[in-house]
């Protein structure tokens, strides 16, 4: 199964920094982020909720993001995690 990334849809962002003392039960997947643009390298350009910056990351870092809250700003706070890069 191939995903598809496109411009305006939401994703999740994958940390893959190694840790000192790996945390086992916090997730690795930050966001949500929108997606401002897909290049045809298979870069993605991600553009931060709270402080609106852009950045660019490898596409395989990504997965979509699927809301299934009739309210998504609670869950948006839930996820926020600053990514390291």
């Amino acid at each position: 199964m191939k995903k598809t990334i496109v411009a305006g849809q939401k994703v999740l962002l994958f940390n893959s920094r190694l840790r000192l003392f790996p945390r086992k039960l916090k997730s690795r997947w930050y966001g949500p982020y929108v997606v401002n643009k897909v290049y045809p390298s298979g870069v993605v350009e991600l553009q931060d909720y709270m402080t609106e910056k852009l950045f660019k990351v490898n596409g395989h870092r990504v997965k979509p993001y699927i809301d299934t809250r009739e309210n998504s700003s609670e869950l948006d706070l839930a996820l926020r995690d600053p990514p390291d890069h």
